[in-house]
C-alpha cells in the first residue's frame, strides 16, 4: 500500500509551477512535442513532479511520434493509478500517480512489445532523476 501524499489546493499551488499545477491537479494537457522530456531519455528514472515518487523508467521510454513522452510500463505496478476518463466526447483511460493522484496523461493499447501499452505521460508532471 502506498502512503498517500495528501495537500490543500493553497499548498499544491506553492509547491507546483503554474503549469504542473495546471497539469497534475486540474488535468491539464501540454501542447504536443512541447514537453523537455518528449524526445530526451537520459539514463534514470522519471518521477511525479508533486510528490517525487519514481514513476517510469528510461529503459521504459521510447519515441512513439504522439508528442509526449511514451513509456511501455510504469516503474513498478504499483507506481501509478488508473482511471476511466470520459473528456472531450471520448473514453480514455486516465493515468494518476498513485501515491498523491496527480494526472500524469493517458494509457492506450497501441504500445510495442512486450506489454502493447502506450503511456503518454506530460512531460510537465514528470522530473528525472540520474541514476
Amino acid at each position: 500500500m502506498v502512503d498517500k501524499v495528501v495537500k490543500s489546493d493553497e499548498e499544491w499551488r506553492a509547491l507546483l509551477t503554474p503549469v504542473q499545477y495546471a497539469i497534475t491537479r486540474k488535468k491539464a494537457t501540454e501542447p504536443p512535442f512541447s514537453g523537455v522530456y518528449d524526445h530526451s531519455s537520459p539514463p534514470g528514472t522519471y518521477a511525479c513532479v508533486a510528490c517525487g515518487q519514481p514513476l517510469f523508467t528510461a529503459e521504459a521510454k521510447y519515441n512513439s511520434g504522439c508528442g509526449w513522452p511514451a513509456f511501455t510500463r510504469p516503474a513498478v505496478p504499483e507506481a501509478v493509478a488508473e482511471a476511466e476518463d470520459r473528456s472531450h466526447g471520448m473514453r480514455r483511460v486516465e493515468v494518476l500517480c498513485s501515491r498523491c493522484d496527480s494526472h500524469l496523461g493517458h494509457v492506450f493499447d497501441d504500445g510495442p512489445a512486450p506489454t502493447g501499452l502506450r503511456y503518454c505521460i506530460n512531460s510537465a508532471a514528470l522530473k528525472h532523476v540520474k541514476e
